[in-house]
């Protein structure tokens, strides 16, 4: 069950592998999940140091924790295998790639981030995206007009 969606990311980012990682959390951010308050717009994965981090996620406090010292957007710890690390590394080496949080998932009783390997898309692409999207909806639209003539 998808929890959070970044919409934003297959609009800017052309995604060709996606990948599955755990996130360290604390009980009330796992609780927030659960709600789906929080946000990935923005966020981005970055490689420190041999690990994989989240940063600029935005998880809203838990109403009903104390959250002293609460900083929604965090830098939060991704889990994978020391050979995924090793390969998305490898990966972002070539020319133009990056990692994007796509969304968080709950994945039996455990929450996941989705994370994608991908290059930007530039403004042409973007708007050529648009359009094709809007013909589409046009020739949709046409359809079920003609399907249910009265």
């Amino acid at each position: 069950m998808k929890l959070i969606i970044n919409k934003k990311a297959s609009f800017d980012y052309a995604i060709a592998k996606t990948f599955q990682a755990g996130v360290v959390l604390t009980g009330p951010e796992v609780k927030s999940l659960r709600n789906q308050s929080g946000s990935l717009t923005g966020a981005y994965v970055k490689p420190v140091g041999g690990e994989i981090f989240l940063l600029g996620a935005q998880i809203t406090p838990y109403k009903f924790a104390q959250n002293q010292d609460y900083d929604p957007k965090r830098t939060r710890k991704l889990l994978l295998r020391k050979k995924e690390i090793a390969g998305l590394i490898g990966d972002l080496e070539q020319k133009g790639f990056t990692l994007v949080p796509l969304s968080f998932e709950l994945v039996k009783n455990q929450i996941k981030l989705n994370i994608g390997l991908g290059k930007g898309k530039r403004e042409f692409e973007k708007r050529a995206e648009l359009k094709r999207k809007a013909v589409q909806k046009d020739i949709d639209r046409h359809i079920k007009d003609r399907l249910y003539i009265k």
